[in-house]
């Protein structure tokens, strides 16, 4: 209970802009919930997807191919599936992976932007409070204020800027992590479909 009525004070102390951050952070916590679920949907079996795919092209067994695409709704099978039914030509193979991937890497990016934003505007909150605690502190001074008043200015100022910051470093992290994992998506697809092709040229020479 000490716990909570000391950070709800650190909250007051912090000034008008700790509600806006306080927004942000919620923000940054929803979005990475979502994100974590999506990704999990999406790549959850990947790798076992991956591996019978690669097995079945190499001995250019499509059907199984299409079987394992039904068998694994993930976005690499979707991948697969859209290159898997357009296989007439190398050109209409390699069109059908790379608009369905432009589509997929767009569903993996959504709230990725808001994400980078707040690790923009978080820190320039948390200056902005800053300065009107200095400002805050510069007017007691003036006024002849006690020590305890202008005390109370530099705390809403430090308190400003380490949540500003804490909000950033957040919502950095869950960017770069999400990222990271956008990257392994693009990488394992990018060589599945390599695979594909390359299986693919046999039949059309």
């Amino acid at each position: 209970m000490e716990g909570v009525t000391y950070i709800i004070d650190l909250f007051v102390t912090g000034g008008l802009v700790m509600y806006p951050l306080l927004i942000l952070s919620l923000i940054t916590v929803a979005i990475g919930i979502e994100r974590w679920y999506f990704f999990r949907l999406n790549t959850k079996g990947g790798r076992g997807f991956s591996h019978g795919v690669y097995h079945s092209a190499k001995q250019a067994d499509w059907h199984s191919v299409d079987e394992l695409c039904q068998q694994y709704p993930l976005a690499i099978s979707r991948v697969i599936h859209a290159g898997c039914s357009n296989r007439e030509s190398e050109q209409t193979m390699k069109g059908a992976f790379m608009e369905q991937m432009t589509f997929e890497m767009s569903s993996f990016k959504q709230y990725l932007d808001f994400l980078s934003a707040i690790v923009t505007v978080a820190p320039l909150l948390g200056l902005l409070g800053t300065v009107t605690g200095m400002i805050g502190t510069f007017g007691v001074l003036d006024n002849g204020g006690g020590a305890a008043a202008i005390t109370g200015g530099i705390g809403e100022a430090l308190i400003a800027t380490a949540s500003g910051l804490c909000v950033a470093i957040i919502a950095f992290i869950i960017y770069t992590y999400f990222t990271h994992r956008l990257d392994q998506f693009v990488v394992r697809s990018e060589e599945l479909c390599l695979t594909m092709v390359n299986a693919m040229k046999k039949e059309w020479n």
